[in-house]
């Protein structure tokens, strides 16, 4: 059974830079993003029941999901996220736990955006929280999604905050500073973190 690390962080933490970094170590990653799209993927029948309950609006000219419309139109109708959730939730889980369950590595990097706010920590045997504060948050983000900050405050609402996470953490990396800065450095922690990783899992299977 593979040594399962889940790598956590809130929105603009630079989580996918960090698994990148572990997946160019050879490192299998199960990403709930990466998931998250296939469950829903055009012509899917998850994808059916969503278009039946919002709308052919939410798709694009090639009948794929809109992610855009989608996540405005949930993130002011409560009960319309709820909904979607309910429906959404068990199909991810049970998929990710699936391919969980297919590796064969020494260890798995299990990325999930909303690990704790999901329940999904008992899956994990340690967790790896990618740590930025609210500022460089609302800067990143903005930065990259061309959202506006009412829209990245709201789903920053929705995920558990700074404090939360880190007392989940069984490590950290502190993410603040520029990537052209600091890559070095996220470097070298990542390769730390992998060799200590490697020797978990050969404990955990001893």
């Amino acid at each position: 059974m593979t040594y399962i690390v889940g790598l956590t962080g809130g929105i603009g933490s630079g989580k996918t830079t960090i698994a990148n970094l572990f997946s160019d170590l050879g490192v299998p990653l199960v990403d709930a993003d990466v998931v998250a799209r296939e469950v829903v993927a055009k012509d899917s029948p998850l994808l059916s029941k969503i278009v039946e309950y919002f709308g052919a609006q939410i798709l694009t000219e090639q009948g794929e999901l809109n992610r855009a419309a989608l996540r405005e139109r949930v993130f002011s109708h409560d009960e319309d996220k709820l909904w979607l959730n309910n429906l959404l939730h068990p199909a991810i889980r049970e998929r990710m736990k699936q391919q969980l369950a297919e590796q064969t590595a020494p260890y798995t990097l299990f990325v999930v955006p909303l690990l704790i706010e999901n329940k999904l920590t008992a899956l994990c045997d340690r967790i790896l929280v990618v740590d930025v504060s609210p500022q460089t948050q609302l800067a990143r983000s903005s930065q990259r999604d061309n959202n506006n900050f009412e829209q990245i405050q709201r789903i920053m609402n929705s995920q558990v905050s700074q404090q939360e996470r880190l007392k989940w953490a069984d490590d950290v990396i502190k993410n603040d500073a520029e990537l052209d800065q600091n890559l070095p450095h996220l470097q070298q922690k990542v390769l730390e973190l992998h060799q200590f990783y490697l020797q978990q899992a050969e404990n955990k299977n001893v």
